[in-house]
């Protein structure tokens, strides 16, 4: 039942992206063994839908940690005015330059969530591709009316475009990482010079 929901919910994604696909009035007349040989290819676009899900879940969650580090920015300020003497002074500084360095790097992991996101899209779209191949195989092995006037080339096609498409974001996404982690390593320099100076207390090794 799961399966269905998912495979029903990519349906209605997937229906407007292009995709060709072969009418449910000649699968309908699929023999049991033949549906059963399509389980493969449903589980695999369950599975997509199920890591769409996921990506978009954690680009709400890094937008809620952006807001978060923005506040903790504000609050770090406001600190620098509020310091009676040096020490506090300086320590609310190096909050301040941490809290920013914060921000950037949970904006540059958001980007690369977001690359997640299109490939993620982009893996369920394919998969929806396969499936659609398969179906079509398995609807000409049954020798099904209809199914003669969909040609399987068009359907590999198809697929080895989408796949294309695919391995060019997954290129992005590499790219977009790397950059990321070189944002990661100079938040890591200021959360490392706010610990020395406060012995560890200012300075959470988790991302808020």
């Amino acid at each position: 039942m799961r399966n269905v929901l998912l495979l029903t919910s990519a349906l209605l994604v997937l229906s407007g992206c292009g995709i060709k696909r072969i009418p449910q009035s000649i699968l309908d007349k699929l023999p049991y063994e033949a549906k059963i040989e399509l389980l493969e290819s449903e589980n695999d676009l369950a599975l997509a839908v199920d890591r769409l899900d996921e990506a978009r879940a954690e680009v709400a969650r890094t937008r809620d940690q952006i807001r978060r580090a923005k506040d903790r920015y504000s609050a770090a300020k406001g600190e620098v005015s509020a310091a009676q003497d040096a020490l506090s002074r300086e320590v609310a500084e190096l909050a301040v330059i941490e809290a920013d360095a914060r921000v950037e790097w949970l904006r540059a992991r958001q980007r690369v969530n977001v690359r997640e996101e299109s490939l993620a899209d982009q893996n369920m779209t394919c998969a929806m591709a396969r499936h659609e191949q398969s179906r079509l195989a398995a609807a000409r092995k049954a020798k099904l009316e209809g199914s003669e006037d969909y040609e399987p080339a068009a359907f590999e096609q198809q697929v080895k475009g989408c796949e294309a498409d695919y391995a060019e974001l997954k290129t992005k996404l590499a790219e977009t990482n790397t950059e990321a982690e070189a944002v990661r390593a100079e938040w890591e320099k200021t959360r490392a010079a706010l610990a020395k100076k406060t012995f560890d207390a200012r300075a959470s090794p988790f991302v808020e």
